[in-house]
């Protein structure tokens, strides 16, 4: 594997380490890191979390992250492998709009 694949799972498991520890921090959730799967849903039968552990979820991702979710983006907020995309994709993009104002 390449060292852009090596950076890339790296960047990507480092964020869904961290995006665990907060959610198990702020949501008071009886889980280890290893116990949530990143693929089990958030809301609903998932975690069972409701429309203010949402918000407590929203809040998280903008404090640790650095990142806005737009409100009405609930879909950002199904997985943690959604979150983590989410993460990635406004991470990337607030690089670009830094690049071409620095340009």
């Amino acid at each position: 594997m390449n060292t852009r694949n090596n950076d890339v799972i790296q960047r990507r498991s480092t964020i869904i380490e961290g995006l665990k520890a907060e959610l198990i921090d702020r949501l008071e959730l009886d889980y280890e890191p290893a116990d949530l799967h990143e693929d089990v849903s958030l809301l609903g039968a998932g975690l069972g979390l409701d429309s203010l552990d949402a918000l407590e979820i929203v809040l998280a991702v903008e404090g640790r992250f650095d990142v806005k979710i737009p409100d009405g983006n609930i879909s950002a907020l199904r997985s943690i492998n959604t979150l983590v995309d989410f993460i990635i994709a406004e991470e990337d993009r607030g690089e670009g709009d830094r690049e071409s104002t620095a340009s």
